[in-house]
């Protein structure tokens, strides 16, 4: 695996009032064309959600007030009446962002399944805590409530991609892959397949997965974990308690 970059990059102290003006282009003018028309005449605002997710597109997953202004005159509505949509809904950013936007879901199911463990991993990897971008630039962290996966909790979404069955090594493993210029196939890192019941030989990961330091970290504690229970292998690789059977 080659050496991580997590150089920290030259951005502007104030991104807000630096960002550049704001202009649709060709293609995302006709998008909006296209949004608008399945609405009544005088009703074009109704799209106004669409909208604001096209511009925070073209503009690095952001909305700067000027591309919230353009939103506003596509629709005819009032810069206003855009930002409290754009302020209500948490889909939408108000600030920059990195490139690679980490919302980690918090909810009853992924924090009893070790979502702690996972904004560990983001914290050592990257020094950063909920709402803070690296150093680098590159990755912002946010916590959300949520995202309905909860069948392979723990989960973060990362961009539009879901990535399941994490834990503190495979966090770790998830940043370092990104931040060489790799993007993980989206879903289950265990290679489960949707929410299939997980199988004792999905428990370590594929040698293709994780990196050597990992790997061997994963196996050490579970070694460890079987010598305490006793556990043994049986001809078919399946686990057994160590005390007697009726």
């Amino acid at each position: 695996m080659t050496a991580t970059n997590l150089t920290p990059t030259t951005t502007p102290t104030n991104a807000l009032a630096s960002a550049p003006a704001f202009v649709f282009t060709p293609e995302n003018k006709q998008r909006i064309k296209a949004m608008t028309a399945k609405y009544p005449k005088g009703r074009e605002a109704s799209a106004v959600l669409p909208v604001l997710d096209l511009a925070q597109r073209q503009n690095n997953n952001w909305l700067s007030q000027t591309a919230i202004e353009a939103v506003a005159e596509a629709l005819a509505m009032p810069a206003m009446r855009v930002m409290e949509v754009a302020s209500f809904y948490s889909m939408f950013n108000l600030k920059p962002v990195g490139k690679y936007f980490i919302q980690c879901c918090r909810t009853t199911p992924c924090w009893l399944m070790g979502s702690d463990e996972v904004a560990r991993a983001v914290k050592d990897r990257l020094g950063i805590g909920p709402g803070e971008t690296s150093d680098c630039g590159r990755f912002t962290f946010v916590e959300v409530e949520c995202l309905g996966a909860c069948v392979n909790a723990p989960m973060v979404q990362i961009n539009d991609e879901y990535y399941e069955d994490l834990d503190y090594v495979r966090m770790k493993w998830l940043i370092d892959t990104l931040a060489n210029g790799e993007m993980p196939n989206p879903g289950s890192v265990k290679g489960r397949q949707g929410s299939k019941a997980q199988a004792k030989s999905m428990a370590k990961p594929m040698p293709h997965s994780l990196p050597e330091s990992g790997a061997k970290s994963l196996a050490k504690s579970e070694t460890k974990s079987g010598a305490k229970s006793g556990a043994k292998s049986t001809p078919t690789g399946k686990k057994r308690g160590g005390g007697k059977h009726a």
